[in-house]
């Protein structure tokens, strides 16, 4: 009879899930499946999610700080993981926060801040440590970029970088995404 009960617990308390975030996601992430494991990267097939975009005006560290509190005045959580920093052909800079499910937004008054639903996607992960930078990620983007090129892969001239931890953190999981294209 504790058998059922503790099941009952479970299921409870987990929401029914069926997808457990890694510890780097520190309980909330956009679902995803690794469907490759390679020697420099890591393949994986992301669920449609939502997400609080607006586009940054140039990389310096007050562009970051503009975009990031535009999200802030919207975001009901200031602490929301992951963030993302869209680069497409080297310019063009975005700056996103994931939503989870059941998540409450402030009705925004900025048209430059908006919700939107990335649908379902594949990309090319290469995960790295230390304190997150602009030079590290295009680094670490060609890194990833040579490897798919070594590996037979072809990927989208765009890449995202993700970032779990704050920049105060001790500790950083940082990576770069590359979607696979066919």
């Amino acid at each position: 009879m504790e058998l059922p009960l503790v099941l009952l617990v479970l299921v409870s308390v987990c929401g029914g899930q069926d997808w457990i975030p890694p510890p780097f996601c520190h309980g909330k992430c956009p679902p995803f499946t690794v469907v490759g494991t390679h020697q420099d990267f890591e393949e994986r097939l992301y669920a449609p999610a939502k997400w609080l975009t607006t586009q940054m005006g140039g990389s310096t560290i007050s562009d970051l700080l503009a975009a990031k509190s535009r999200l802030e005045k919207v975001a009901t959580d200031a602490d929301t993981w992951p963030v993302l920093i869209n680069c497409t052909n080297g310019v063009d800079l975005s700056y996103s926060y994931f939503v989870p499910a059941n998540s409450k937004l402030i009705e925004s008054t900025d048209p430059s801040v908006i919700l939107h639903s990335r649908p379902e996607v594949t990309v090319y992960v290469r995960s790295y440590d230390g304190t997150p930078s602009i030079q590290k990620g295009q680094d670490n983007r060609q890194t990833l970029y040579d490897a798919l090129i070594k590996a037979g892969k072809s990927a989208a001239n765009t890449y995202t970088w993700a970032g779990y931890d704050s920049y105060w953190s001790i500790t950083h999981h940082n990576e770069v995404w590359i979607e696979k294209t066919q």
